[in-house]
This record gives structure tokens, C-alpha cells and sequence, in this order.
């Protein structure tokens, strides 16, 4: 065992110690203080028998002084429940934290696999549980066999962190309600954009539209509505499962309607989950991402919505609940399998502000299913997945209009190297504008709704997205992605109504980007991005938009 672990118990033992040690002296100080008047009460109550009435309430007096001191022995004992309570809980992070070190000495390329980055550069998966030490966590991590450097730094980084722990110790914690360890943490995330040719969105965009009467064509301006806020509390296991429950926000909710609003954005609500998580196994329930499509491209430049969206890439935060079954097959390969019923999301918008109406999908009176399996693994020191998952769902419009929305996907993470790393993702589907597919476009009208006689018929589209990771060092990455979104332009065209976000019905949208992010430290990033967007609509107009975007964000 390693010497240097051992001044982590140490110090937080010492700490312990020493606020322990206070409170038992006060402790004393108050019992003797009660002993000595409970002696006096004898002699007292002798010489009151000689004195007059006002003996009586002297007595009194005395009697609520001890039982003002026993009130405060009682609050004395609960204070030294609690402290021991905490040094339990202190002494358990310190141990783990000691074990981690030394399995990350001991075993470099596993704890590599197992490492989760703890906010910054976005993983899709959102409530993704905490490593066990048997099989690889689903996610982003691509990186080759960490060089003696990268593991240097890491181990710097975790001794940094076991000192704050220890400083932690002397101050007052965030502690929730119920006394379980809570956890506040998030990122304050700065972007200063620029846009050349009109985007639908300025800080943000995902579609190129076409010029205005008397819009410029270009812009530039800053935001921080991208930033986001998290908590998350740690309970009691139960059957033999660690329980847990995060909630995630961000200010990317709208704009007020009063002068200068774009910059006060409106909170609004991400995700947030209830995780029930065994060794191999775990139930997860609430509004989380969507778990067959796991991955999603690296950039600081879009958080508030993923990289690639209405580009190839699926998403959206839906209520659901889902279970999820590890099969450790070896020491290197696991097999993972995932299946879940979901909120059925069709894509319209809400009619009311404030009462909620149930969506064409939800009127159809079932869920969404949906089920994924993937397999990780590793070939020579590289870390690879491989997932293929699918959804189906009903969608009701009316005068027993029904039809099926669905969609199959396929994801690969890839390893290549020590420098480089390759992620994509693909979808082919219909009616999947609620799932972030098809440009958000997901039905065709052949006329008005109201008309029993109009036929309802899905969107069929297809699309995907990949991107190539260059890593250098453990600071610094380039990013290098393309995606595409391709509604079917002939389904298109032949339907003379198309509801839409947008003024033309769009049968294709490209995005290209490159990213140099830095890590000047582990809570400091740098990013610098450029987008080219082009989009086609169908009848074969097309626009192009520019965008970079200069980010500096902070995690905390």
C-alpha cells in the first residue's frame, strides 16, 4: 500500500479528533456545572427552612436552571451523534478516494475506461450512473491508453482534490433536507458568436434560412444562457441498490418580453432522474435523454441543445423509465441491454402556456417502446462500442387517422490510436420529428385537418452524423464533425401541406465544424469553434451560414 495515502485518514481523523474532543470538554463543563447545583440544593433547602416564604422560589429557580442545563446535555449528545454520523461519512470518501488512487496506479488502463468527465465536454447521457469497477460505462470515452503524462496529470489533479476534501472537513456543507449527501455542481458557460448569412438562431443555430427584407446578413453579440445548474442527492441503498436523483437546468428557455431580453434568459428544466443502480444492473426513471441514440458529437459551442441536432443526430428529454442489464462476458468485453417505455412526443407545440393537452402521440393511449443493445470492448489497448437500438410509437390525429411512428439506429465509439478517436451515429425512420428527426418535420397533410376526409401519412427520413477526435495531450483536442438530415424530398413534394417550424417545407440540412478546445485547468476551458450550415429546401432553394463562436466556461 502506498505511503502517500496514508495522510489523507490522517488529517481528516485529526480533524474529526479535535472538534470531537471540543464538544465532549463543553460536555463536562455543563455536567459538572449541574452536579455542583444539585449539591448546593441540600444546604439550600436546609437554610430555607429557617428563612422565610421566598425559599420556595428559590427552589423553583434552581429547578429550571437543571432542567435548562439537561436540555442543553441532550443537544450536546444529539450535536455528537451528528459529528460522529459525519466522520463515518468522512472517513468512507477518504477510503474510497485512497482506493481509487491506488487502483489507478495499479491498473492505469482500467481506471481509464472507467473515468466519467464530470461536466464539461457534453456526454449525451445525462444521469449516467457512477462506474463499477467489473465493466465499461457507456459514453464518449474514446481515448487510447493514457500516456505517462496524461496519468501524472490525473493523479496531480486527484491529489489536488483529496486536499479540498480535507479542507472541506473544517467547513459548514450544502447538506438537503433529508440529510443525505447533496451535491451542487454546474458550469458557467460564456460564448461570443459570430454569423455570417442568416441562422435561425444567433448563439446557437441549427438551420440556414433565407435573407429578410431588411435583416443584415451579418451579426455579431454574446450570451450566457448556455450556462447550467445541476443537483444531485445521494440516499440510502436499498435491495442491495445505491439510490440516487439529479435534476438539470440551463437559462436557454425563451426570452422576455421587455426591452434588452435576450439577455435574461429563462430557466428551464433539462433533465432530471430517480436511479435505483446494482452492481450490474439498474431502474432509472424521470425526463432523460434518448437512449438509443447514446453519443453525440464534442463541442462547448452548443450545450443548451446537442451538436448536430436537426443534422443527423436524434434527441430529445423525455419522460421515461427504462431498466438496463450489464453481462460482464470478460475482462474486456461487456454486453449492455437497455429497454424502456417513453412519453409518446409528436412534436407539436403546446397549445396552452399553462394547461397541458395531451400530444397527437399521447392521444393514441400507449407509450413509446423502445430497446437498445451494445457491446464494449477492447483490441490492442483501444476501447470500442458498437450499439444498434429501435422505437416504435402510435400517433393519433383524429377520425381514426392513426399511424406508426418508428425508427432504427446504429452508434460506434472507436479508439484509434493514441492521438485519435472516431464516434458516429445513424437513423433511418418516419414520423420523427418529436425525436429531433427530420428537420422537425414529422407529417404530411393531403389537407386540412379538420376534413375527416384528409389523409395522415409519416415523414420518412434518414440521417447520421461522425466526427474525428485528435488529442494530443490531456489539455488539448480537436474536433472535426459532419452531419446530415435528409426528409424525403419527393414525400415532400407531393404533399400539399407540411407542418413545420419553418416557412418552407426543408429536405436537407449539412453541418460542418471544427473545434480546438483547452483545458488551461481541470474546472477552465477554452473553445474556439466554426460552423458552416447548408440547408435545402425542397423544391431546391438552398442557404448557407456561417458561424464561429469563441466559448470560455467554468465548472464548478
Amino acid at each position: 500500500m502506498d505511503s502517500n495515502m496514508f495522510p489523507l485518514e490522517v488529517a481528516v481523523q485529526f480533524s474529526i479528533c479535535r472538534n470531537s474532543v471540543s464538544i465532549l470538554l463543553l460536555g463536562m463543563l455543563l455536567v459538572s456545572s449541574v452536579c455542583s447545583t444539585r449539591a448546593q440544593g441540600p444546604q439550600k433547602q436546609g437554610s430555607a427552612a429557617q428563612l422565610s416564604g421566598g425559599a420556595s422560589s428559590e427552589v423553583r429557580a434552581m429547578t429550571e436552571s437543571i432542567r435548562a442545563l439537561d436540555a442543553q446535555i441532550q443537544t450536546l449528545i444529539a450535536q455528537i451523534n451528528d459529528m460522529k454520523s459525519e466522520q463515518q461519512r468522512a472517513l468512507q470518501e477518504a477510503r474510497n478516494l485512497r482506493h481509487e488512487l491506488e487502483a489507478l496506479k495499479a491498473h492505469p488502463i482500467a481506471a481509464e475506461a472507467q473515468a466519467q468527465p464530470t461536466y464539461a465536454l457534453p456526454e449525451r447521457a445525462e444521469s449516467a450512473p457512477a462506474a463499477h469497477p467489473t465493466f465499461f460505462p457507456a459514453g464518449q470515452t474514446l481515448a487510447a491508453d493514457p500516456t505517462v503524462v496524461e496519468k501524472l496529470t490525473r493523479l496531480e489533479e486527484n491529489q489536488q482534490f483529496i486536499d479540498e476534501k480535507v479542507a472541506v472537513q473544517e467547513q459548514s456543507k450544502v447538506e438537503s433536507g433529508s440529510k443525505y449527501h447533496a451535491r451542487l455542481s454546474g458550469i458557467v458557460l460564456f460564448n461570443l458568436y459570430g454569423n455570417h448569412g442568416n441562422v435561425d438562431n444567433q448563439d446557437f443555430p441549427q438551420v440556414a434560412i433565407p435573407a429578410g427584407t431588411v435583416e443584415s446578413n451579418h451579426a455579431m453579440g454574446a450570451s450566457l444562457r448556455q450556462s447550467q445548474v445541476g443537483f444531485e442527492v445521494f440516499g440510502p441503498d436499498i435491495a442491495g441498490a445505491r439510490t440516487s436523483a439529479n435534476v438539470r437546468f440551463d437559462f436557454a428557455g425563451g426570452f422576455p418580453y421587455v426591452p434588452n431580453g435576450t439577455g435574461i434568459g429563462l430557466v428551464r428544466l433539462r433533465t432530471g432522474t430517480m436511479r435505483l443502480d446494482w452492481k450490474k444492473a439498474s431502474l432509472i426513471a424521470g425526463q432523460d435523454t434518448l437512449f438509443i441514440a447514446p453519443l453525440t458529437p464534442t463541442s462547448i459551442a452548443s450545450l443548451a441543445i446537442p451538436a448536430m441536432s436537426y443534422a443527423g443526430n436524434l434527441w430529445s428529454w423525455i419522460p421515461q423509465v427504462r431498466v438496463e442489464h450489464r453481462f460482464v462476458v470478460s475482462e474486456n468485453s461487456v454486453f449492455t441491454l437497455q429497454g424502456g417505455i417513453l412519453d409518446s412526443f409528436s412534436g407539436d407545440t403546446p397549445a396552452s402556456s399553462y394547461e397541458r393537452y395531451p400530444s397527437w402521440g399521447e392521444q393514441s393511449g400507449q407509450p413509446a417502446y423502445a430497446a437498445r443493445v451494445a457491446w464494449t470492448g477492447r483490441t490492442r489497448g483501444q476501447q470500442w462500442t458498437i450499439g444498434t437500438g429501435g422505437l416504435y410509437a402510435r400517433q393519433f390525429w383524429g377520425f381514426g387517422r392513426n399511424l406508426d411512428s418508428w425508427t432504427s439506429t446504429v452508434d460506434l465509439s472507436l479508439g484509434l490510436g493514441r492521438f485519435f478517436g472516431f464516434t458516429g451515429a445513424f437513423y433511418r425512420g418516419r414520423a420523427l420529428g418529436g425525436f429531433g428527426g427530420g428537420i422537425g418535420q414529422s407529417v404530411l397533410f393531403s389537407g386540412s385537418l379538420a376534413d375527416p376526409a384528409t389523409r395522415v401519412r409519416g415523414l420518412n427520413s434518414m440521417g447520421g452524423w461522425t466526427q474525428l477526435k485528435f488529442k494530443p495531450t490531456p489539455k488539448f483536442e480537436m474536433n472535426t464533425a459532419f452531419g446530415q438530415d435528409n426528409p424525403f424530398a419527393s414525400e415532400l413534394r407531393a404533399s400539399p401541406i407540411v407542418p413545420s417550424e419553418y416557412s418552407e417545407p426543408l429536405s436537407r440540412n449539412q453541418i460542418w465544424f471544427t473545434n480546438f478546445i483547452y483545458r488551461a485547468r481541470s474546472n477552465v476551458l477554452l473553445s474556439l469553434e466554426f460552423h458552416r450550415i447548408k440547408t435545402t429546401e425542397a423544391e431546391g432553394d438552398a442557404y448557407v451560414g456561417h458561424h464561429v463562436n469563441l466559448a470560455v466556461g467554468y465548472i464548478f
